[in-house]
């Protein structure tokens, strides 16, 4: 058996890919590896969302190549977003790499494989992707408890940040047949909790022009399949989450009480500049909503710091509406311009370097007010639970679960093993977790 190392930077559809990758490998002999020296085949599969992802592919690329020197018969590949975006960078910056992969090539890799084992330098960048079924192929899934399963890649609303569009192109929908048919394997493989991805997973179906395929509606296809699981989706586009999607979580019991919804700026104008598709006050209103239904809900975002122009002012809305939202937790970053994107090219209105740097860590700081305020209104409530993991501390075992909501529960009980389902109430709360004892 040849070994295999992947090493994978970026979102959750960065980590379904290499599982994906790993299965298709697995038919030409390969073992995935944890240890980087002993491979044979390195495979780095890359995120270009901000610069210092993209800068730390190279930084591993360069590690490899070194590597390559003393041992010349070892394969080095790169795919994901940097690969889709910079392939004639990569051909300059390190020659020595046999095989570079787009974003929509991943199907294509049984004959990608064979004509870099015959010597080639392969480069396999297609920008009209083919729609392939999943099922075809082998996963192989790194977590014994959770399984994602993509239901929608690429995205159409060029927001004028973000490169997506430009790396995993427009938004495709899988045919439901095929996501529910993966969701019962998934099931039946002993699974407990499926997640749902997409670069805008509400978005889900608009593309098949067919009225009754919806992510509400797949959500209650889901709900149907027996067994003890739970189901999540995420990343929701705000205007995208319609009455029709909160009424399906609300009448499915297996789907979790959770919602990902990334607002990006808590000002209008800025909103505006960002080409996202709603305001802050429309924001507010589904936020409203959903907690109106489900008290106990979480609700997560994202925020860039030092947007192009944003003023002081400007950035106080943020973190005012950070606060008046309750948000349970958010993804922060400093803006990053990204190659393509209309914000790159406002450079007479970037924001200096330390000024952003120092809202974003104004960002963070409140970020962490609010999860602590968050995981302190669940002290006393019971919440049920999924183990996913134990540590050992003070002689003791630990169970590391989490809750439909996805906080982060910790507790002992020596009843209970990965993959359970718990009962918990919850006695003490920090900023990042909460601490329970089982009922």
């Amino acid at each position: 058996m040849k070994k295999l190392y992947i090493e994978t930077l970026g979102c959750q559809m960065n980590k379904s890919d290499s599982e994906r990758i790993s299965g298709i490998l697995s038919h030409f002999g390969y073992i995935e590896t944890q240890n980087e020296k002993d491979a044979d085949f390195y495979i780095i599969n890359t995120c270009s969302i901000r610069q210092l992802s993209a800068d730390k592919a190279y930084s591993q690329l360069g590690v490899w190549g070194k590597l390559k020197k003393s041992r010349p018969e070892i394969k080095i590949a790169i795919c994901g977003c940097v690969a889709q975006q910079d392939k004639a960078k990569i051909r300059k910056r390190a020659p020595y790499v046999d095989l570079i992969f787009g974003t929509h090539n991943i199907y294509e890799l049984p004959q990608l494989i064979k004509r870099v084992n015959n010597g080639e330098k392969v480069c396999a960048i297609t920008s009209n992707p083919v729609i392939h079924d999943q099922n075809d192929y082998k996963i192989s899934r790194k977590n014994s408890v959770n399984a994602w399963i993509p239901i929608i890649e690429g995205c159409n609303n060029f927001c004028t940040y973000c490169i997506v569009p430009f790396t995993r192109g427009r938004e495709r929908s899988r045919l439901p047949e095929e996501i529910i048919r993966e969701a019962k394997n998934i099931v039946n493989e002993g699974y407990k909790e499926i997640t749902l991805l997409g670069q805008n997973v509400d978005s889900y179906g608009k593309d098949l022009k067919n009225d009754n395929i919806t992510l509400a509606n797949l959500l209650r296809e889901l709900n149907k399949i027996e067994g003890n699981f739970r189901i999540r989706f995420v990343t929701s586009y705000p205007s995208d989450i319609t009455d029709d999607l909160i009424n399906a979580v609300d009448e499915c019991d297996k789907v979790c009480k959770y919602f990902h919804i990334p607002m990006q700026s808590g000002n209008s104008r800025i909103l505006k500049e960002m080409n996202r598709r709603y305001t802050k006050e429309e924001y507010y209103e589904i936020v409203s909503k959903i907690r109106k239904r489900f008290p106990d809900s979480a609700i997560t975002s994202d925020f860039i710091a030092g947007f192009p122009s944003e003023t002081e002012e400007e950035f106080q809305d943020t973190l005012k509406a950070i606060e008046e939202l309750g948000l349970d937790y958010s993804n922060t970053a400093a803006y990053s311009p990204r190659k393509y994107t209309k914000a790159a090219k406002m450079t007479d209105k970037f924001i200096d370097e330390e000024t952003k740097y120092k809202r974003l860590e104004r960002l963070n700081e409140k970020n962490r007010e609010e999860c602590l305020k968050s995981n302190e209104k669940f002290v006393g409530k019971i919440l049920n639970v999924l183990v996913e993991g134990k540590t050992e501390k003070d002689g003791s075992i630990i169970l590391n679960s989490r809750a439909g909501n996805n906080k982060i529960v910790h507790f002992t009980d020596d009843k209970k093993n990965i993959g359970d389902f718990a009962n918990v109430k919850i006695t003490k709360a920090q900023t990042w977790c909460l601490y329970g004892e089982p009922v």
